[in-house]
């Protein structure tokens, strides 16, 4: 069976999230309900589905996710219970009423391949529900890595996890959860296999309140991309072809670029230039600072 955990803290488009659970063709899963002390009471739309399916809802007495959201989404897995499978869903985020009878329809052949990351088509909403962009579709089963070179886009919402991967490595506790999500499914996966269901979509929603369309976060986003470029170049260098390490170095080079106050980012990044002997490239990094730093004082004179 699938676990469907909801860390819930804005009540907004909290209805729309239900209604789309609802509407599943498939009733096989449970709802695991995590209120993160939120100061928007949703026991009236709770009652309103009390008998549409099966969940469970927690009022935790702190607020965690101002601190962590990780941490909150971790204490609402715990809520799950025998389930093998589990989706973590945004509580703005909308699934296609299909979603779960094809997870089921696609099971024996995703336990065949031994997978345990599996991904869904999705679309972009805006406040109002209208359809933002095309819908993102991927190979039936295709390499992480190769998943996250490829130019495309990703959400927590969109994937459910083999739940004894999430409980041996856990999710890493990035600023505002930015790419951790990212970095579980090359994780959750071994670096191995996705398999993608193509025919089910789910809809992201992109709005003034959420994290992907908020633009007032841009430093902690800075921040937390980072820890993930540099977690992945110091503890997962042997995971990457040489010529994907110069793209993640390149990413990395780019956020020290964009805070060049930061010493802690230029003293970590020397490190791994220095630990893998790439005296060469560690040159044109060096090399790109001060190009940056002419280039802004001639804007600036």
């Amino acid at each position: 069976m699938i676990a469907i955990v909801i860390p819930y803290y804005k009540i907004t488009f909290f209805e729309e999230t239900l209604k789309s659970l609802a509407n599943q063709t498939d009733k096989r899963f449970k709802v695991y309900i995590g209120d993160d002390a939120s100061p928007e009471d949703p026991s009236k739309i709770l009652e309103k589905y009390s008998k549409k399916f099966d969940f469970v809802y927690t009022k935790f007495e702190n607020n965690l996710g101002c601190i962590s959201l990780v941490k909150q989404w971790e204490r609402c897995i715990k809520m799950a219970n025998k389930e093998d499978w589990l989706m973590i869903l945004g509580d703005d985020d909308v699934l296609g009423e299909n979603v779960v009878k094809l997870f089921y329809k696609n099971l024996p052949e995703i336990k065949k391949e031994n997978i345990t990351v599996i991904r869904f088509s999705t679309c972009k909403i805006n406040d109002l529900g209208n359809l933002i962009s095309d819908v993102y579709q991927h190979p039936k089963i295709e390499n992480a890595v190769d998943f996250f070179f490829r130019k495309t886009r990703s959400s927590l919402s969109e994937y459910v996890f083999n739940k004894k991967k999430i409980n041996a490595i856990g999710f890493k506790d990035y600023p505002l959860g930015w790419f951790s999500d990212v970095l579980a499914v090359l994780e959750f996966s071994n670096f191995g296999n996705v398999y993608s269901i193509k025919t089910a979509l789910i809809y992201i929603r992109i709005s003034e309140i959420s994290i992907s369309g908020r633009s007032d976060n841009m430093k902690i986003k800075l921040k937390a991309v980072f820890s993930f470029y540099y977690y992945l170049l110091s503890s997962k260098y042997n995971k990457f072809t040489d010529e994907q390490r110069k793209i993640l170095l390149n990413k990395i080079n780019k956020c020290y670029l964009n805070d060049k106050k930061n010493m802690l980012m230029f003293i970590k990044i020397s490190k791994i230039y220095f630990s893998n002997y790439l005296f060469t490239f560690y040159s044109e990094f060096l090399k790109s600072i001060f190009f940056n730093l002419k280039t802004n004082f001639s804007k600036n004179r």
